[in-house]
Protein backbone atom coordinates (compact mmCIF):
# COMPACT_ATOMS: atom_id res chain seq x y z
CA UNK A 1 0.00 0.00 0.00
CA UNK A 2 1.39 3.42 -0.96
CA UNK A 3 0.63 6.77 0.66
CA UNK A 4 1.04 10.39 -0.34
CA UNK A 5 4.06 12.16 1.07
CA UNK A 6 4.30 15.48 2.88
CA UNK A 7 7.19 17.73 3.87
CA UNK A 8 8.08 17.61 7.55
CA UNK A 9 8.46 21.40 7.49
CA UNK A 10 4.79 21.77 6.47
CA UNK A 11 3.52 19.62 9.34
CA UNK A 12 5.71 20.67 12.25
CA UNK A 13 7.28 23.54 14.15
CA UNK A 14 11.05 23.20 14.55
CA UNK A 15 13.30 25.14 16.91
CA UNK A 16 16.50 24.54 18.83
CA UNK A 17 17.41 24.66 22.50
CA UNK A 18 19.31 27.64 23.92
CA UNK A 19 21.54 26.27 26.65
CA UNK A 20 25.13 25.12 26.86
CA UNK A 21 25.66 21.52 27.96
CA UNK A 22 27.30 22.81 31.16
CA UNK A 23 23.90 24.11 32.35
CA UNK A 24 23.00 20.62 33.60
CA UNK A 25 22.31 20.26 37.33
CA UNK A 26 22.75 16.94 39.09
CA UNK A 27 19.44 15.83 40.61
CA UNK A 28 17.44 18.52 38.77
CA UNK A 29 13.66 18.14 38.55
CA UNK A 30 13.45 18.29 34.75
CA UNK A 31 15.15 16.40 31.91
CA UNK A 32 17.79 18.31 29.98
CA UNK A 33 18.16 16.99 26.45
CA UNK A 34 21.62 17.28 24.92
CA UNK A 35 23.18 15.28 22.10
CA UNK A 36 23.90 12.41 24.49
CA UNK A 37 21.74 9.28 24.29
CA UNK A 38 20.56 9.68 27.90
CA UNK A 39 19.15 13.05 29.05
CA UNK A 40 20.83 15.00 31.82
CA UNK A 41 18.84 16.91 34.47
CA UNK A 42 18.25 20.57 35.27
CA UNK A 43 16.33 22.65 37.82
CA UNK A 44 14.32 24.75 35.33
CA UNK A 45 12.44 24.33 32.08
CA UNK A 46 11.68 26.38 28.96
CA UNK A 47 9.49 23.90 27.06
CA UNK A 48 6.25 22.12 27.95
CA UNK A 49 5.06 20.16 24.95
CA UNK A 50 4.91 16.86 23.07
CA UNK A 51 8.22 16.89 21.20
CA UNK A 52 10.52 14.82 19.05
CA UNK A 53 14.11 15.74 19.93
CA UNK A 54 16.91 15.30 17.41
CA UNK A 55 20.57 15.55 18.44
CA UNK A 56 21.94 18.08 15.96
CA UNK A 57 25.50 16.80 16.17
CA UNK A 58 27.46 13.85 17.51
CA UNK A 59 25.69 10.53 16.94
CA UNK A 60 22.39 12.23 15.89
CA UNK A 61 20.01 10.24 18.09
CA UNK A 62 16.21 10.67 18.37
CA UNK A 63 14.02 10.92 21.48
CA UNK A 64 10.30 11.44 22.17
CA UNK A 65 9.20 13.32 25.28
CA UNK A 66 5.94 14.89 26.48
CA UNK A 67 6.11 17.36 29.36
CA UNK A 68 8.43 20.00 30.82
CA UNK A 69 12.10 19.99 29.75
CA UNK A 70 15.14 22.00 28.69
CA UNK A 71 17.36 21.53 25.63
CA UNK A 72 20.95 22.03 24.52
CA UNK A 73 21.59 24.61 21.79
CA UNK A 74 22.31 21.96 19.15
CA UNK A 75 19.20 19.90 19.90
CA UNK A 76 16.28 20.26 17.48
CA UNK A 77 12.85 20.38 19.13
CA UNK A 78 10.10 19.31 16.71
CA UNK A 79 6.39 19.67 17.50
CA UNK A 80 3.52 18.34 15.38
CA UNK A 81 1.30 21.33 14.54
CA UNK A 82 -1.86 19.43 13.53
CA UNK A 83 -2.50 16.18 15.42
CA UNK A 84 -5.38 15.41 13.06
CA UNK A 85 -2.88 15.00 10.23
CA UNK A 86 0.19 13.54 11.92
CA UNK A 87 0.42 11.28 14.97
CA UNK A 88 3.45 12.21 17.11
CA UNK A 89 4.33 8.57 17.90
CA UNK A 90 4.19 7.63 14.21
CA UNK A 91 6.36 10.67 13.50
CA UNK A 92 8.87 9.57 16.18
CA UNK A 93 9.34 6.18 14.54
CA UNK A 94 9.75 7.79 11.13
CA UNK A 95 12.49 10.04 12.52
CA UNK A 96 14.13 7.08 14.23
CA UNK A 97 14.50 5.52 10.80
CA UNK A 98 15.25 8.77 8.97
CA UNK A 99 18.14 9.59 11.32
CA UNK A 100 20.10 6.81 9.61
CA UNK A 101 19.95 8.87 6.42
CA UNK A 102 20.76 12.04 8.35
CA UNK A 103 24.00 10.45 9.53
CA UNK A 104 25.02 10.05 5.89
CA UNK A 105 23.85 13.55 4.96
CA UNK A 106 25.45 15.19 8.00
CA UNK A 107 28.18 17.72 7.42
CA UNK A 108 31.64 17.96 8.88
CA UNK A 109 34.81 15.95 9.35
CA UNK A 110 35.48 14.96 12.93
CA UNK A 111 32.20 16.34 14.29
CA UNK A 112 29.07 15.65 12.25
CA UNK A 113 26.10 18.01 12.32
CA UNK A 114 22.82 18.56 10.50
CA UNK A 115 21.23 21.71 9.11
CA UNK A 116 17.60 22.75 9.56
CA UNK A 117 16.69 22.14 5.93
CA UNK A 118 17.74 18.49 6.26
CA UNK A 119 14.70 18.18 8.52
CA UNK A 120 12.20 20.59 6.92
CA UNK A 121 12.76 19.28 3.38
CA UNK A 122 12.41 15.60 4.32
CA UNK A 123 9.29 13.79 3.08
CA UNK A 124 7.23 11.55 5.33
CA UNK A 125 4.62 9.00 4.10
CA UNK A 126 1.22 10.22 5.33
CA UNK A 127 -1.44 7.50 5.60
CA UNK A 128 -4.78 8.23 7.32
CA UNK A 129 -4.46 9.06 11.02
CA UNK A 130 -5.95 5.76 12.21
CA UNK A 131 -3.45 3.89 10.06
CA UNK A 132 -0.61 5.94 11.55
CA UNK A 133 -1.77 5.04 15.08
CA UNK A 134 -2.03 1.36 14.17
CA UNK A 135 1.52 1.37 12.80
CA UNK A 136 2.79 3.20 15.88
CA UNK A 137 1.10 0.63 18.17
CA UNK A 138 2.83 -2.25 16.35
CA UNK A 139 6.19 -0.52 16.59
CA UNK A 140 5.58 0.33 20.26
CA UNK A 141 5.29 -3.39 21.05
CA UNK A 142 8.46 -4.26 19.16
CA UNK A 143 10.25 -1.30 20.75
CA UNK A 144 9.19 -2.41 24.25
CA UNK A 145 10.75 -5.84 23.66
CA UNK A 146 14.09 -4.42 22.55
CA UNK A 147 14.12 -1.94 25.45
CA UNK A 148 13.57 -4.78 27.94
CA UNK A 149 16.56 -6.57 26.43
CA UNK A 150 18.61 -3.38 26.80
CA UNK A 151 17.53 -3.05 30.42
CA UNK A 152 18.50 -6.65 31.18
CA UNK A 153 21.98 -6.00 29.79
CA UNK A 154 22.29 -2.85 31.91
CA UNK A 155 21.23 -4.65 35.11
CA UNK A 156 23.81 -7.36 34.46
CA UNK A 157 26.48 -4.73 33.95
CA UNK A 158 25.47 -2.99 37.20
CA UNK A 159 25.85 -6.29 39.08
CA UNK A 160 29.33 -6.76 37.66
CA UNK A 161 30.35 -3.26 38.74
CA UNK A 162 29.15 -3.98 42.27
CA UNK A 163 31.30 -7.11 42.36
CA UNK A 164 34.30 -5.10 41.14
CA UNK A 165 33.89 -2.53 43.91
CA UNK A 166 33.59 -5.27 46.53
CA UNK A 167 36.89 -6.79 45.39
CA UNK A 168 38.94 -3.61 44.89
CA UNK A 169 37.20 -0.78 46.72
CA UNK A 170 36.42 2.76 45.65
CA UNK A 171 38.98 3.85 42.99
CA UNK A 172 39.15 7.43 44.32
CA UNK A 173 39.35 6.95 48.10
CA UNK A 174 41.27 3.65 47.66
CA UNK A 175 40.31 2.09 51.03
CA UNK A 176 42.38 -1.05 50.31
CA UNK A 177 45.57 0.96 49.86
CA UNK A 178 46.56 -0.10 46.32
CA UNK A 179 49.46 1.67 44.59
CA UNK A 180 48.49 4.82 42.63
CA UNK A 181 49.99 5.90 39.28
CA UNK A 182 49.27 8.52 36.61
CA UNK A 183 47.11 7.11 33.80
CA UNK A 184 49.71 8.06 31.15
CA UNK A 185 52.34 5.98 32.97
CA UNK A 186 50.37 2.75 32.69
CA UNK A 187 48.68 3.09 29.28
CA UNK A 188 49.13 4.39 25.73
CA UNK A 189 46.45 6.33 23.81
CA UNK A 190 46.09 6.12 20.01
CA UNK A 191 43.46 7.95 17.95
CA UNK A 192 41.45 6.26 15.16
CA UNK A 193 41.52 7.35 11.53
CA UNK A 194 39.53 9.71 9.32
CA UNK A 195 37.64 8.05 6.45
CA UNK A 196 35.56 10.14 4.04
CA UNK A 197 31.87 9.23 3.71
CA UNK A 198 32.32 8.40 0.02
CA UNK A 199 34.93 5.78 0.97
CA UNK A 200 32.45 3.97 3.23
CA UNK A 201 30.03 1.29 2.01
CA UNK A 202 27.03 -0.19 3.78
CA UNK A 203 27.66 -3.74 2.60
CA UNK A 204 30.65 -6.00 3.27
CA UNK A 205 32.86 -6.70 0.26
CA UNK A 206 36.07 -8.57 -0.60
CA UNK A 207 39.15 -7.52 1.45
CA UNK A 208 37.11 -4.98 3.38
CA UNK A 209 37.17 -4.12 7.08
CA UNK A 210 34.47 -2.87 9.38
CA UNK A 211 34.75 0.85 9.99
CA UNK A 212 33.71 1.28 13.62
CA UNK A 213 31.70 4.42 14.45
CA UNK A 214 30.48 5.81 17.75
CA UNK A 215 26.94 4.40 17.36
CA UNK A 216 28.32 0.87 17.00
CA UNK A 217 29.54 1.18 20.57
CA UNK A 218 27.19 3.62 22.32
CA UNK A 219 23.96 2.21 20.85
CA UNK A 220 25.02 -1.40 20.18
CA UNK A 221 24.13 -0.60 16.58
CA UNK A 222 24.68 -3.26 13.94
CA UNK A 223 24.57 -0.57 11.25
CA UNK A 224 28.17 -1.06 10.09
CA UNK A 225 30.16 0.64 7.36
CA UNK A 226 32.96 -1.11 5.45
CA UNK A 227 36.18 0.27 3.96
CA UNK A 228 39.13 -1.02 1.95
CA UNK A 229 41.74 0.76 4.07
CA UNK A 230 43.18 -1.56 6.72
CA UNK A 231 45.91 0.28 8.63
CA UNK A 232 47.22 -2.10 11.28
CA UNK A 233 47.94 0.74 13.73
CA UNK A 234 44.27 1.80 13.73
CA UNK A 235 42.80 -1.70 13.86
CA UNK A 236 41.13 -2.79 17.10
CA UNK A 237 40.46 -6.29 18.41
CA UNK A 238 37.49 -7.35 20.52
CA UNK A 239 39.42 -7.09 23.78
CA UNK A 240 40.84 -3.62 23.02
CA UNK A 241 39.49 -0.72 25.07
CA UNK A 242 38.19 2.33 23.21
CA UNK A 243 37.07 5.76 24.39
CA UNK A 244 34.97 8.32 22.52
CA UNK A 245 37.08 11.44 22.19
CA UNK A 246 34.75 14.00 20.57
CA UNK A 247 31.08 14.90 20.87
CA UNK A 248 28.30 14.65 23.42
CA UNK A 249 29.34 11.09 24.37
CA UNK A 250 33.02 12.04 24.88
CA UNK A 251 34.40 9.84 27.65
CA UNK A 252 32.29 6.78 26.79
CA UNK A 253 34.24 3.54 27.30
CA UNK A 254 33.63 0.45 25.14
CA UNK A 255 35.09 -2.73 23.69
CA UNK A 256 33.97 -5.96 22.04
CA UNK A 257 34.21 -5.02 18.34
CA UNK A 258 36.81 -5.66 15.68
CA UNK A 259 37.70 -3.35 12.81
CA UNK A 260 39.22 0.02 11.93
CA UNK A 261 38.42 2.70 14.50
CA UNK A 262 37.00 6.09 13.45
CA UNK A 263 39.05 9.14 14.43
CA UNK A 264 36.48 10.47 16.91
CA UNK A 265 37.56 7.60 19.20
CA UNK A 266 40.88 6.28 20.49
CA UNK A 267 42.30 3.09 21.95
CA UNK A 268 43.69 2.68 25.47
CA UNK A 269 46.39 0.00 25.76
CA UNK A 270 47.75 -0.70 29.26
CA UNK A 271 51.23 -1.89 30.14
CA UNK A 272 50.53 -5.61 30.60
CA UNK A 273 53.21 -5.83 33.30
CA UNK A 274 51.07 -3.57 35.46
CA UNK A 275 47.47 -4.01 34.40
CA UNK A 276 45.24 -6.45 32.54
CA UNK A 277 43.02 -5.05 29.79
CA UNK A 278 39.82 -6.50 31.19
CA UNK A 279 40.58 -5.13 34.64
CA UNK A 280 41.29 -1.64 33.28
CA UNK A 281 38.12 -1.74 31.19
CA UNK A 282 35.87 -2.18 34.21
CA UNK A 283 37.89 0.24 36.29
CA UNK A 284 37.38 2.97 33.67
CA UNK A 285 33.64 2.25 33.45
CA UNK A 286 33.06 2.92 37.14
CA UNK A 287 31.15 6.19 37.63
CA UNK A 288 33.90 7.54 39.89
CA UNK A 289 36.53 7.23 37.14
CA UNK A 290 34.13 8.13 34.32
CA UNK A 291 33.27 11.39 36.08
CA UNK A 292 36.98 12.24 36.31
CA UNK A 293 37.32 11.60 32.57
CA UNK A 294 34.39 13.75 31.48
CA UNK A 295 35.43 16.39 34.00
CA UNK A 296 38.59 16.81 31.90
CA UNK A 297 36.67 17.53 28.70
CA UNK A 298 37.42 20.84 27.05
CA UNK A 299 34.93 23.53 28.08
CA UNK A 300 33.51 24.09 24.60
CA UNK A 301 30.22 23.76 22.71
CA UNK A 302 31.48 20.39 21.49
CA UNK A 303 33.26 18.54 24.32
CA UNK A 304 36.50 16.71 23.63
CA UNK A 305 38.83 14.52 25.66
CA UNK A 306 42.36 15.88 26.00
CA UNK A 307 45.07 13.21 26.17
CA UNK A 308 47.42 15.21 28.38
CA UNK A 309 44.63 16.02 30.87
CA UNK A 310 43.33 12.49 31.33
CA UNK A 311 46.89 11.24 31.42
CA UNK A 312 47.35 12.99 34.76
CA UNK A 313 44.41 11.19 36.41
CA UNK A 314 45.53 8.87 39.19
CA UNK A 315 44.69 5.18 38.71
CA UNK A 316 45.16 2.48 41.35
CA UNK A 317 47.05 -0.69 40.47
CA UNK A 318 46.08 -3.85 42.42
CA UNK A 319 48.47 -6.79 42.14
CA UNK A 320 48.14 -8.89 38.99
CA UNK A 321 46.97 -11.98 40.91
CA UNK A 322 43.98 -10.09 42.28
CA UNK A 323 43.28 -8.60 38.85
CA UNK A 324 43.36 -12.11 37.33
CA UNK A 325 40.85 -13.36 39.92
CA UNK A 326 38.42 -10.73 38.70
CA UNK A 327 39.11 -11.46 35.03
CA UNK A 328 38.41 -15.19 35.61
CA UNK A 329 35.07 -14.27 37.14
CA UNK A 330 34.46 -11.84 34.30
CA UNK A 331 34.99 -14.57 31.67
CA UNK A 332 32.22 -16.69 33.18
CA UNK A 333 29.96 -13.67 33.49
CA UNK A 334 30.50 -12.58 29.88
CA UNK A 335 29.40 -15.97 28.55
CA UNK A 336 25.98 -15.30 30.05
CA UNK A 337 26.02 -11.69 28.96
CA UNK A 338 26.78 -12.65 25.35
CA UNK A 339 23.57 -14.69 25.24
CA UNK A 340 21.67 -11.69 26.51
CA UNK A 341 23.24 -9.53 23.81
CA UNK A 342 22.29 -12.10 21.16
CA UNK A 343 18.65 -11.89 22.28
CA UNK A 344 18.88 -8.11 22.17
CA UNK A 345 20.35 -8.14 18.65
CA UNK A 346 17.50 -10.32 17.41
CA UNK A 347 14.91 -7.97 18.89
CA UNK A 348 16.80 -5.02 17.39
CA UNK A 349 16.76 -6.64 13.94
CA UNK A 350 13.07 -7.40 14.25
CA UNK A 351 12.32 -3.81 15.21
CA UNK A 352 14.37 -2.44 12.32
CA UNK A 353 12.62 -4.78 9.86
CA UNK A 354 9.17 -3.73 11.09
CA UNK A 355 10.13 -0.05 10.84
CA UNK A 356 11.31 -0.47 7.25
CA UNK A 357 8.10 -2.27 6.32
CA UNK A 358 5.97 0.33 8.06
CA UNK A 359 7.31 3.20 5.96
CA UNK A 360 7.15 1.18 2.75
CA UNK A 361 3.41 0.77 3.36
CA UNK A 362 3.65 -2.96 4.15
CA UNK A 363 2.11 -3.01 7.66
Amino acid sequence: MSFSNALIGDLTKIRTGKLDANAAVQGGAYPFFTCAVEPLSIDRYAYDCDAILIAGNGDLNVKHFKGKFEAYQRTYIIEVEDNAKLDSRYFYYFMLKYVEKLRDLSIGGVIKYIKLEMLTDAEIPLPPLEQQKRIAAILDKADAIRRKRQQAIKLADDFLRATFLDMFGDPVTNPKGWKFSAFEDIAQFKQGMQVAVEEQRTEEFENSSRFLRIINYTQNSSDYRYITKQPISRYVNKDDIIMVRYGATAGYIGRGLEGVLANNMFTIKPDDKLMLKSFLYYLLKLPEIYNLMVGERKAAAMPAINFSSIGKIKIYIPNLKRQQDFVDYLTLFENIQQKMIAFHNRSESNFKSLTQRAFRGEL
